[in-house]
């Protein structure tokens, strides 16, 4: 069995034939997915049925180790037992939709700023599967920007600039931009990690921008101007031409590698229609599935 691959974008993101990836064992489809995503950085994955369970089990024989050090964790809200397994959506455990100001709602709505998941971890995330497990009869479009191609097309007196820096990630820093407070002991949990601005690909010898709305400061540099630098990049790496917009169907997977993209949710009536996302992301880890 051979996967074909379909573009989505000129410049990333592809559509995968017809696969069912819960019961997916071949170790050559695997891997013919793990170089597709050093391809493509974005694979539809449309019509699978998953369990949350096997979407977990999925993720770790596609990609191994698995982030559970998530924001879920600290606010104590997971419903599905599995710090791994993480609920991306705007009902609460009896299913009914969140009201306006409950902060599981308020903490979410940080998801439509641009940003790479678990980039305030050390090790941070790889690959994220998102499945729409129940989608909304209104649009409510991702956002996907292409970090490689946009760090192409930066002039080379910039790339010189930014090559060597690094970069202080913080989730409690992007809630905060929002208004959103974490207690200090919630703070405490989630101290934030340190990353390179510019990530290499070694099998595709291509460069990349490693950014988020996480991005804090940047190391040895004023504050003022780290961020007014950050916020050039961003304004950069997210211009329509290196964005592709996924309008959801039902029981789609999307994968996608965080060290190359930024993604975003888009805005939608949350307190009218319901839409239910389940999402597992690995770690950016060395091993023999590494695909950096």
């Amino acid at each position: 069995m051979s996967l074909t691959f379909t573009s989505l974008h000129p410049t990333f993101g592809a559509r995968a034939s017809e696969v069912d990836l819960q019961n997916l064992k071949d170790k050559d489809i695997l891997e013919q997915i793990r170089e597709a995503m050093e391809t493509y950085g974005v694979l539809v994955f449309p019509q699978q049925n998953f369990s949350p369970e096997g979407q977990l089990a999925f993720a770790e024989r596609l990609d191994g180790a698995i982030h559970r050090k998530t924001s879920s964790r600290v606010l104590k809200k997971n419903k599905y037992g599995d710090e791994a397994i993480t609920d991306i959506s705007n009902v609460d455990h009896e299913g009914s939709v969140l009201q306006k100001h409950d902060r599981k709602r308020m903490n979410g709505l940080a998801n439509r700023l641009w940003h790479t998941d678990a980039s305030f971890e050390d090790p941070a995330g790889r690959y994220s599967m998102l499945y729409a497990k129940y989608i909304p009869e209104v649009r409510a479009d991702t956002h996907f920007a292409d970090l490689r191609t946009a760090y192409d097309e930066l002039d080379n007196s910039i790339k010189e600039e930014i090559n060597d820096l690094r970069v202080r990630h913080s989730i409690v820093y992007s809630r905060k931009t929002l208004g959103f407070e974490f207690t200090e002991e919630e703070s405490q949990q989630m101290p934030g990690a340190v990353h390179p601005l510019v990530r290499h690909f070694p099998k595709s010898q291509r460069n990349g921008l490693y950014l988020a709305s996480h991005a804090q400061e940047i190391v040895g540099w004023p504050i003022p101007e780290g961020r007014l630098l950050l916020r050039d990049l961003m304004e950069h790496a997210t211009r329509e031409a290196f964005v592709y917009a996924h309008e959801w169907s039902l029981h789609d997977l999307v994968i996608w590698d965080n060290r190359m993209t930024m993604h975003r949710a888009t805005r939608f009536d949350d307190t009218k229609y319901r839409r239910e996302m389940i999402r597992v992301t690995t770690l950016d880890m060395p091993h023999e599935h590494s695909t950096g």
